[in-house]
C-alpha cells in the first residue's frame, strides 16, 4: 500500500476525469490520497471530492503565492474551515516562496504563523512549502515551535542537506515528490540516502512535477510508484518494504484512516 500525501486533485486535467484518475491509482496500489488547498475560494472542492470518494482525504489551507490574496484569514478562520468535516486532515500548504514572490514576504510570513497557530490549536499536522526561503522558514519554525509545539510535513522537499538535518532536529517529516528522480537531482538523492527511512513520507504534487521515466507528462497519483521505486533503490531495499515504511509514516503523522 502506498500514500499519495500530497495532489491537487481539484486541478485539470485530472478534475475532467477524476473516478478514472483515482480507479488508476487505487489499481497501482495507492490506497489513499491527500489532496491539498491551495486558496479559499476552491475549498467547496476539494470538500466535494472528499465526500465523493472514501479513498480522499483533504486539507485546508493558503499557498505562499495567494497570501497577498488572503490577508484577512487567521488562525480561527482556518479551524473553521478545517471542523467542515473530519476529512480534513490537515493544515496547508502554507509557507514561503521567495523564489516567486507572488506575494510580499511579509504577508507570506503572516499567512504562514496563522496556519502555524491553528496547527498548534488542533494538534493537524501543518503542510509546509518552502522555496528560496530556508533561513526564514527555519526562523519561524524554531520561534513557534518554542512557543507550543505542533506536527511539521515538508512537501516536495527540494532544499539542502543541511537544511533536511535542521529540520529534522525540528522533528518534521521530510516528503519525496518525483523531483527526486530527475537525472540533475544527483545532491537532492543523496540527501534522501541519508535521511532516516522513518521520516520519509512520498508524494506527487500532481498534476506537477511527473517523475522519470514520465517526466514532462501531466503528473497524476498513480504515478508514485516510479518515485517509490527509485527511492527503495536509493535506499537499498524492496519496493514493497519502502512503501510500508512510507505508509506507517503517514498514518503516525496524519493518525489511521478510516
Amino acid at each position: 500500500m502506498i500514500i499519495d500525501s500530497h495532489c491537487h486533485l481539484n486541478y485539470e486535467p485530472m478534475s475532467l476525469s477524476l473516478k478514472d484518475t483515482i480507479t488508476r491509482a487505487n489499481n497501482d496500489g495507492v490506497k489513499y490520497l491527500l489532496t491539498i488547498s491551495t486558496e479559499d475560494k476552491t475549498f467547496d472542492k476539494i470538500l466535494k471530492i472528499i465526500s465523493d470518494f472514501n479513498c480522499v482525504y483533504g486539507t485546508y489551507g493558503i499557498h505562499p503565492h495567494e497570501a497577498k490574496n488572503h490577508t484577512s484569514i487567521n488562525s480561527e478562520t482556518i479551524i473553521n474551515k478545517i471542523n467542515l468535516s473530519q476529512k480534513i486532515i490537515g493544515i496547508g500548504e502554507t509557507g514561503l516562496d521567495f523564489y516567486y514572490n507572488h506575494s510580499e514576504k511579509n504577508d507570506q510570513m503572516k499567512c504562514f504563523e496563522e496556519h502555524i497557530t491553528a496547527a498548534q490549536i488542533t494538534k493537524k499536522p501543518l503542510i509546509v512549502h518552502t522555496r528560496n526561503a530556508e533561513n526564514e522558514t527555519l526562523e519561524i519554525l524554531r520561534k513557534k515551535k518554542a512557543e507550543k509545539d505542533f506536527k511539521i510535513l515538508i512537501h516536495c522537499f527540494t532544499g539542502t542537506r543541511d537544511f533536511a538535518f535542521k529540520l529534522l532536529d525540528l522533528g518534521a517529516y521530510i516528503s519525496a515528490s518525483g523531483v527526486v528522480t530527475f537525472k540533475k537531482s544527483i545532491d537532492l538523492a543523496k540527501t534522501f540516502k541519508d535521511i532516516p527511512n522513518e521520516k520519509i513520507l512520498v508524494e506527487t504534487d500532481s498534476p506537477y512535477l511527473a517523475p522519470v521515466p514520465l517526466r514532462g507528462k501531466s503528473n497524476e497519483p498513480s504515478y508514485i510508484i516510479h518515485t517509490v521505486k527509485f527511492l527503495s533503490n536509493l535506499k537499498n531495499t524492496t519496493f514493497e518494504t519502502f512503501s510500508k515504511i512510507t505508509t506507517s509514516n503517514f498514518f503516525k503523522l496524519f493518525g489511521k484512516l478510516n
